[in-house]
This record gives C-alpha cells, structure tokens and sequence, in this order.
C-alpha cells in the first residue's frame, strides 16, 4: 500500500526521503553510498523519535491515515477464506459494516468490522464507514450464527460514529445498538474487539462489547471525536488539540484506565507504512486471546465480561 498522504508532522521525514531520491540520482555518476546510508538511518531515526512521542490529536491523525488498513484489508490478509455475508434479512444490506465467517491460522471464526472507503465514489458507497441500523442488525445476525455454530467473534471497530441520520431514527438506531449491547454481553461464544482506526461513540459501542477490548498503538476511542467535543465545549473546531489531550483517548490512556486490555504494536511510522508487518502482528495476537479465552468455562467467561464493563467508571472519594 503505497504512502501517498503526508501528515504534517511527517514533513521533516519527507524532506529527508526526497533528499535521499535526489541523491540517488546524483549517485548514477557520483558514488554517494555512503552517504545516502547515513542519511537514510538519519530518517530512520527521526521517523522512530517523532512516533515515539507522538500527541493525543497526532494519534487521531494518524488513526484516520487515508492509507491505514481498513477492516476489508485485514479480513483478507490477517484472515483466509473470508465469505462475506450480506443483509439483515429486515430491510437491506449496509456497506458501512461488513460481516462473514473466516479462518484465523486454520480455525473458523465470525469477523465483523466497520468498512470506509477510500475514494470519494467508495466513501459514499460505504457512508463514510458511519453505519445505519440495518447494518446492525447484520452483525447481530452474524453474532447469533456465531453463538449457534460455537464460533469465537472478531469484531474491528474503525468508525466516525453511526450514522445520525432521520431516516436511521425512522429506522431505530438506537434499538438497534442498544440490542446488539445486550446480545454482545451475554453471548455464549469468546469475543474479541480490536480498534483500528476510529473507535467514536456508540458507533464503535454497537459491536464493541466483549472479553478482550484491543487497540492498535495509534488508534483512539472515545464518547466523542475531539472536533465535536471542540465545537461543543469552545464553539468552534479550532481547539481539537485541546479537546483531544481533555478526552484521553489513545491506547495508552484507555489501558490505564482498564478500558481496553492491551496494545497491539504498530510497525514504525504506522500500520500504513508496513501494512503486512501489521497484518500478521494481528494475526498473532488474535491467534493467542482466542486461544486463551476458548480454555474459559461459559460461565466464566461471561461473568468475566460483565464485570469488566460493570467496573468501568467506579470511583471512590
């Protein structure tokens, strides 16, 4: 997948690579080496100390990369035999979230995420990657073929939000996600929920419940994106730096907080600088929580997922 969009605390990596291409060039007559070596462990270099430190709000834009994997991505590199299933079999199919069963290392597995585009044509098809109710409704059809079938759930959550929409009102939207809240808290089979992208509101709640909650390094997950919460509490956009640091939305953050359970490593520079790096990292650590979860009693494994959500958000004076 190729790196064509620079964000802007890159732009000192990017001056460095286009210096490295210049001199590459030169180099057809001129022998530069040892040169460009040194300078391509300089940007190396540079490239780990600036995604070492990175802030809340750069996080939020390197989790919203145009060419950071998407769900479709991972289902067919992480996973093997993805079929896709469509439909809510109540009024329609919802490209915004895409559902199936696959293999995970040779073990069959229900997959369910929320799919962006990535062109303007693709984002409108796919609604921005902001689902209606019937798309839902889909992964709750997915979850109960899942509980049937005795199959682990992966659920990847990368979404602005649901769709806020009349005609999802007219729809129930909210019915909608408050149902999959309380199927997800009581299914009988492990369930595991990786953020890997944009985890915003109960748009990323609505298939977001379960036994292990994950996160990818530079991912976020929140009540609300940073732009909304500036508009909301300053009146306007331009303090979404601020809103991102008041939210403590990252992995780091959440893990502190026992919102999520671990961390999954990103390669340097990000899951969109080395795409099948991230892929089997993923692979790996889905491969290990299932396993983990399968050697759980029923019984205690759904107990175990009630009292992580019915902790969240206790506190004592």
């Amino acid at each position: 997948m190729a790196n064509k969009y620079i964000l802007d605390f890159e732009k000192p990596i990017t001056d460095l690579e286009l210096k490295i291409a210049e001199m590459r060039e030169i180099s057809k007559t001129i022998d530069l080496g040892e040169q460009i070596t040194e300078l391509e462990a300089k940007v190396e270099e540079l490239r780990s100390d600036i995604y070492t430190n990175l802030t809340r709000w750069q996080r939020v834009q390197v989790a919203r990369h145009p060419d950071r994997p998407y769900t479709l991505d991972y289902f067919q590199n992480t996973f093997t035999d993805f079929i896709e299933i469509h439909g809510d079999r109540a009024f329609g199919d919802d490209p915004a979230i895409v559902s199936g069963f696959a293999s995970l290392n040779g073990k069959s597995v229900a997959v369910i995420g929320h799919q962006k585009g990535r062109d303007t044509k693709s984002n409108i098809y796919r609604n921005f990657g902001m689902p209606n109710p019937e798309g839902y409704r889909k992964a709750l059809r997915i979850l109960r073929l899942a509980e049937k079938f005795n199959k682990p759930v992966i659920c990847l959550l990368d979404t602005p939000g649901a769709y806020p929409g009349i005609e999802a009102e007219d729809r129930g939207q909210a019915q909608a996600i408050a149902e999959n809240l309380l199927v997800m808290s009581k299914l009988k089979v492990p369930i595991v929920v990786v953020v890997i992208g944009e985890g915003a509101s109960g748009g990323a709640l609505g298939i977001g419940v379960g036994d292990r909650i994950l996160m990818l390094e530079n991912s976020w997950y929140s009540v609300i994106a940073p732009e909304s919460c500036s508009s909301i509490l300053w009146r306007s956009w331009d303090y979404k730096e601020q809103a991102a640091e008041a939210l403590r939305l990252t992995a780091p953050d959440l893990l502190q907080y026992n919102v999520i359970d671990r961390i999954v490593k990103e390669p340097i520079g990000g899951a969109h600088r080395s795409p099948q790096i991230m892929y089997g990292t993923l692979r790996g650590v889905l491969t290990e929580e299932i396993q983990t979860l399968q050697q759980l009693d029923v019984e205690e494994m759904l107990s175990a997922r009630r009292k992580k959500f019915y902790s969240m958000g206790v506190w004592s004076e």
